[in-house]
């Protein structure tokens, strides 16, 4: 027995784990591949919700969540004795059609295209302008990944990788234990953070979006900024690796990298950063984001009394993080809902 069990060793439920441990909890974590391997080691890291051009209370969610992070990421480090490759280092995000300059040259944070070459040297003629975002920025999600799973084992949270999980087992009301791979797995209070995967589980409105992504090298670390344009991203690394992401494919679980993937991508990012187009090709790779159709996480209350929902963060996971493992542990331990809890 455990007071929590989490099904997910993705960066939600390793994140929720250690909150919830740092409030006392025993916690267990059930992960049927290699924790951090999924969307967590797929994505680029961008901590980017005005970028994004996120709205709303999703947009409020996002901004809350990455001012938490400079206290979050020091918790880590703290914990693990590991680097994070946490960067402030703002976001370029330009206006590539006349329409769109249109709508974002109204924009408070709007620069030009001459101002835009400022920020960022080396930019493309098909940059017209461009919002100006310093509060943005990026983690090293895969450095991440390993300081979270060493400061969840120096809290003595149990993690049990490759345990697959058949069924959640409920009795009326209650969840009463999870049928896997290694026998019966009981505890007082549930989980779920099973990203992509988790109709597999529970009928939720979750579906899988995959995208393509691949890396460059920049051997003379020119490029400083995240530039997100309208339809690629290009995030720069301290150590000179830049991640160029990503497509948008809805074809279920639909594995692999294709040359139009590829293509695309690339097309795109040189148009924005030319430079990119005489940089060596490092690493090809894919994942599958967790789309919910509003977008905003499914958090919070089950139908079943001690089942708790963390899973549906799309695009957003790394951002969402922080502020999603901080509410459901109030919401665990001190029975605290958040406004943005459905």
């Amino acid at each position: 027995m455990t007071d929590v069990l989490i099904i997910g060793g993705g960066i939600i439920g390793l994140a929720t784990a250690i909150a919830l441990s740092q409030k006392g909890a025993s916690v267990t974590v059930v992960e049927r591949d290699i924790c951090g391997q999924g969307a967590t080691w797929a994505a680029a890291g961008m901590l980017a919700p005005e970028a994004e051009r996120l709205e709303g209370a999703l947009l409020e969610f996002g901004i809350r969540s990455r001012d938490m992070y400079p206290q979050w990421i020091a918790n880590l480090m703290r914990l693990s004795g590991l680097d994070c490759g946490y960067w402030c280092c703002g976001m370029i995000a330009p206006s590539l059609e006349e329409s769109d300059h249109q709508i974002i040259a109204k924009h408070p944070q709007y620069i030009s295209r001459e101002e835009s070459h400022k920020r960022q040297s080396g930019l493309g003629e098909a940059v017209l302008g461009s919002l100006w975002l310093p509060e943005d920025g990026q983690v090293n999600n895969r450095k991440l990944t390993q300081a979270l799973l060493t400061a969840a084992r120096s809290l003595s949270i149990k993690i049990l990788e490759g345990v697959t999980v058949y069924q959640i087992v409920r009795d009326q009301q209650r969840v009463t234990h999870l049928d896997t791979s290694v026998g019966n797995l009981q505890s007082d209070r549930y989980v779920l953070a099973t990203g992509a995967w988790t109709r597999s589980l529970l009928p939720l409105p979750v579906k899988p979006i995959k995208g393509q992504m691949l890396s460059v090298f920049d051997r003379d670390r020119q490029l400083q900024r995240v530039i997100y344009a309208p339809s690629c991203y290009i995030v720069p690394r301290q150590d000179g690796k830049i991640v160029i992401g990503a497509t948008v494919e809805d074809n279920g679980f639909e594995q692999g990298i294709t040359a139009a993937g590829i293509a695309q991508l690339l097309n795109r990012a040189i148009a924005v950063y030319p430079a990119i187009a005489n940089m060596p090709i490092t690493e090809t790779w894919w994942g599958f984001r967790p789309h919910v159709p509003n977008e905003i996480p499914i958090l919070g209350a089950s139908n079943y009394e001690n089942l708790v929902l963390a899973t549906g963060h799309y695009r957003n996971g790394i951002l969402f993080a922080p502020i999603t493992a901080k509410l459901i542990t109030d919401f665990i331990i001190d029975g605290i809902t958040d406004p943005i809890f459905q």
